[in-house]
């Protein structure tokens, strides 16, 4: 799609520079149109990846979680050391959380590992709010209703990690 996007712009803005070019009685030079395809399909692609990680996010319901988005900066794009931008985000899926009916303090829920041109990936984790601590529920990883939790082991995540945070927060 973003290839599509960018042949478009590029083929949009040629158009118009055609028209214009018809509208003035060709007073406006050729090497115009090659400049103004170049120009839209560089405009584009810088406006296609800066909007991503805003597009994306907004595209999620309200009680997506976003956790972390760190920005890169890439020695092939020096623009970037400038202006960073971000194409990957980890956010906390709390519209399937679970709660265990036989201790509210017990939950799962999965955290999406969001990435342009990626497949996103879940990771289920099962948390331990009353003691602190969470697991990732992968490997064969079981968690039962009473916070047993069989073929993995608990991590201790403290009350202030923004993720554990996230899963046992109320609402």
């Amino acid at each position: 799609m973003d290839l599509i996007g960018t042949l478009g712009a590029g083929a949009g803005l040629f158009g118009l520079v055609v028209i214009a070019r018809h509208l003035s009685g060709g007073r406006l030079p050729k090497w115009m149109l090659p400049a103004a395809v170049g120009a839209g399909m560089l405009l584009f692609s810088i406006w296609n990846e800066y909007t991503w990680y805003d597009r994306a996010t907004g595209a999620l319901p309200s009680d997506v979680v976003i956790l972390s988005s760190p920005t890169d900066k890439v020695l092939y794009r020096p623009w970037t050391y400038v202006f960073p931008v971000s194409t990957r985000f980890a956010a906390l899926d709390r519209t399937g959380m679970v709660k265990s009916m036989e201790n509210s303090a017990f939950r799962r829920a999965d955290v999406m590992l969001v990435q342009r041109w990626v497949a996103t990936q879940r990771v289920p984790i099962a948390f331990d709010c009353a003691n602190g601590r969470r697991a990732d529920l992968v490997d064969g990883t079981v968690f039962a209703p009473d916070g047993t939790l069989t073929g993995g082991t608990w991590a201790e995540a403290g009350k202030e990690d923004e993720l554990q945070r996230a899963a046992c927060q109320e609402g």
